[in-house]
């Protein structure tokens, strides 16, 4: 990212927006053709992406680069997305559990925060599998209807939503600079894998959020961008309707806390096949179906 930000600099500018419990820093990349007006009528929307909330997904902060990588090296080519919409892409909200994946457990879903917990049931399995109640579920973390259906209070879970709403150093500054931002951000997405699904709020409830057509419309579009890639179909919906319930999630979070019309969870490739397990052969793939999707939604906003 260092290297797009001195290559590119009229484009690119990498913005620390905070530390992760191990001290690594969370960079956010924007990308943008140009400062702003100072007319509120003229001020162009943009959209946030994030990837690596759960560690083990490795499919999606490599498309979260992919997607910076073309917006920058191909400025030229996607002019209309990069001069109408800004873009503040975080590829790596769980940069602790990311690393851990690759040193200690390759399935390792969590962050790698030091949890504390007196009950009995969890002290006897913390001094029998002390790792596996480290940590806290990132998309557990939020302070919308946190601690509902779907998260977990045992630090030994792999659901657990951590102590407290927004606990976590990554999810307090992820929700510190979006809500310093809400007043431009109009499209949330955050990758994750897998299912080939494109979610919509709620994730917390059956009940349907009140723009619920405004939503399936622009996530329609998206995934008929995305099809005329490579023929690969995602299906759509809420969580609830085609998952299971997560409460505390970001997405509810986007939507209901911070006010952000468009917001979506995307579970990426496969349909399980290999899991968590993605080929690096699907990376590319993966990545340019996205791109297409996330273009759709960015001419859909400058349209607006």
């Amino acid at each position: 990212m260092e290297h797009l930000a001195n290559t590119y600099p009229q484009i690119v500018e990498l913005m620390p927006i905070g530390k992760s419990s191990e001290g690594r820093i969370l960079k956010v990349v924007k990308i943008s053709s140009g400062a702003n007006t100072g007319d509120e009528k003229l001020v162009k929307p943009a959209i946030w992406i994030d990837g690596g909330m759960h560690a083990r997904e490795w499919i999606s902060p490599a498309v979260a680069m992919f997607i910076i990588k073309q917006l920058v090296e191909r400025h030229d080519t996607f002019k209309s997305v990069v001069e109408k919409v800004d873009w503040y892409i975080l590829p790596m909200v769980n940069p602790d559990g990311y690393e851990y994946t690759h040193t200690n457990d390759r399935l390792w879903r969590k962050s790698r925060s030091v949890n504390e917990d007196n009950s009995l049931r969890s002290r006897i399995f913390w001094n029998v599998f002390r790792s596996s109640c480290e940590g806290v579920d990132l998309n557990r973390n939020w302070d919308f209807h946190w601690g509902e259906t779907g998260s977990s209070d045992d630090p030994c879970h792999d659901t657990y939503s951590g102590p407290k709403a927004l606990s976590e150093p990554e999810t307090r500054a992820v929700a510190d600079f979006i809500l310093d931002h809400k007043e431009r951000i109009q499209a949330y997405l955050t990758l994750h894998a897998y299912s080939q699904m494109w979610l919509i709020p709620w994730s917390y409830t059956k009940t349907k959020v009140e723009d619920y057509e405004d939503l399936m419309f622009m996530g329609r579009k998206a995934i008929e961008a995305l099809k005329k890639v490579n023929g690969i179909h995602y299906d759509i919906g809420s969580s609830t309707s085609l998952l299971y319930a997560t409460a505390g999630s970001s997405d509810d979070w986007a939507k209901g806390r911070a006010g952000i019309k468009y917001s979506y969870t995307v579970e990426l490739r496969d349909k399980g096949s290999h899991g968590f397990l993605l080929p690096a052969s699907q990376i590319l793939p993966t990545g340019r179906e996205i791109f297409a999707a996330v273009k759709a939604i960015a001419r859909a906003l400058a349209q607006s």
